[in-house]
């Protein structure tokens, strides 16, 4: 990658990272995410870095960014400075998704979500199975993939929303050996299956990059050793441990930790303003009450 990793004194310093997206209040989920990789981070003599992952430009603010480091400052933590946002940095995501179409693996698609579905549920319909991701979603039609390129440009010149999307089949076969990650404190080694997700965006009209693309390259280019985030990102590690063999970046350590769940047993909100810091610190509650309502 053309752009400079954030120096590191000593490379075989733990660097973790906390990594909200200031597009709304942070919750107990979040402060469990941040509050493990500080005491991680303090526990083996680590770095912590805070990045902010806005690349959701219309939902993203500069008062949620504050809201975020207000929040986390009540809580006691201390992270390095500048911190990294990814709208600053499309560049770099640009790059990689460059690399990745030159090995011929990104193609242009158009369905929307509801086509997709729409195609799902017509294969259902004539009692055919029709693979969805670890999330539950339908995975993009493979078809699909063969639209003829001149007839896509011509669409794309005209306007027409689309998105990128890596050719699962295509990234798979240049694969030398399994893909896998360390998870855990117990370092068990965990099986990748990217197969599971299908064609995955990398890039939509509405963002300069996907989630995925974004988080690979800004953890490789900020040295970070070791992902400590929710259990709810698991599943996702097989296509970052995909990404990061075909952009040839690092793979760090992995930690998925229990989730905070509300009272129907559901993954918080940020939505969901009862559980937000901001309001739980309002009603009287200290840093320390935090940490015991999360069982630290």
């Amino acid at each position: 990658m053309a752009e400079e990793a954030m120096p590191d004194p000593d490379h075989h310093t733990p660097v973790f990272r906390f990594a909200p997206s200031p597009n709304g209040v942070l919750h107990l989920g979040h402060a469990l995410s941040a509050l493990l990789n500080a005491e991680r981070a303090k526990a083996t003599g680590g770095r912590l870095l805070l990045r902010m992952e806005d690349i959701d430009i219309g939902r993203c603010t500069p008062a949620f960014e504050q809201s975020i480091r207000d929040d986390l400052s009540w809580l006691g933590l201390t992270w390095e400075e500048p911190v990294r946002r990814q709208s600053e940095h499309i560049d770099a995501y640009r790059e990689a998704l460059d690399k990745l179409t030159s090995l011929g693996l990104i193609y242009p698609a158009f369905l929307s979500r509801g086509e997709i579905k729409a195609h799902a549920k017509r294969a259902a319909d004539r009692g055919h199975s029709w693979p969805r991701d670890p999330d539950g979603a339908p995975h993009y039609p493979e078809f699909e993939r063969d639209l003829d390129p001149a007839t896509a440009q011509q669409r794309i010149a005209k306007g027409e929303r689309h998105s990128l999307r890596l050719n699962m089949t295509k990234a798979l076969s240049l694969l030398k050996a399994p893909l896998s990650w360390t998870e855990g404190t117990d370092n068990t080694t965990i099986a990748a299956d990217p197969a599971a997700w299908g064609d995955v965006i990398l890039w939509r009209w509405d963002a300069p990059s996907s989630y995925h693309l974004s988080v690979v390259v800004d953890d490789a280019l900020q040295g970070i050793t070791h992902v400590v985030r929710g259990r709810d990102l698991f599943h996702a590690t097989s296509v970052h441990r995909l990404l990061q063999n075909l952009l040839d970046l690092p793979a760090p350590h992995y930690t998925h930790h229990r989730l905070i769940l509300d009272k129907d047993g559901r993954k918080l909100s940020k939505s969901e303003g009862a559980s937000g810091l901001g309001h739980l610190r309002a009603q009287g509650l200290s840093p320390l009450d935090i940490r015991g309502l999360l069982n630290l």
